[in-house]
């Protein structure tokens, strides 16, 4: 189940897209019974989150939180128990994803939905902390896309 929880106030903005694309990208990795849960919050906070857990001392646009954070990319989650059936958590500053997709010149949805796919690529052990982690990760973010795309 995708739970969205919105604590801003500063960007107007209805989720509804966001949890139905977050939906789709589970079912279509075959992740449709896991838990995912998303947090639209303010620069402000994002920023303390970044700095406690990334020791980066300024706000950023998405952190994501896996549940499973030994998990190797492309691999699959091993169910042992009911609680197993989670991703994770991402937190996401609306305030600065708004700002980007101005500077990108592309909608506030457009930007939401390619930070979905690059905070669940993450929560499934992908990264892109050396070129050819970023190349398997963007990869997938592309397959993704995608899909996302066709449906």
């Amino acid at each position: 189940m995708v739970t969205i929880k919105n604590s801003q106030r500063k960007i107007k903005y209805n989720p509804a897209h966001l949890k139905k694309d977050a939906q789709s990208i589970l079912h279509f990795l075959n992740y449709g019974d896991f838990d995912l849960g998303i947090w639209l919050t303010t620069n402000k906070t994002i920023h303390r989150y970044n700095k406690e857990y990334r020791e980066k001392d300024k706000p950023t646009d998405i952190l994501s939180f896996a549940y499973h954070p030994d998990l190797k990319p492309g691999k699959r989650i091993i169910v042992h128990e009911d609680e197993d059936k989670n991703l994770g958590d991402l937190i996401i500053s609306l305030e600065y994803v708004n700002q980007v997709a101005d500077e990108l010149g592309v909608s506030l949805d457009e930007r939401m939905r390619v930070l979905l796919v690059h905070g669940i690529c993450h929560l499934r052990g992908y990264d892109h902390e050396t070129d050819s982690e970023y190349k398997i990760m963007h990869k997938e973010e592309k397959r993704i896309l995608d899909f996302l795309k066709k449906s």
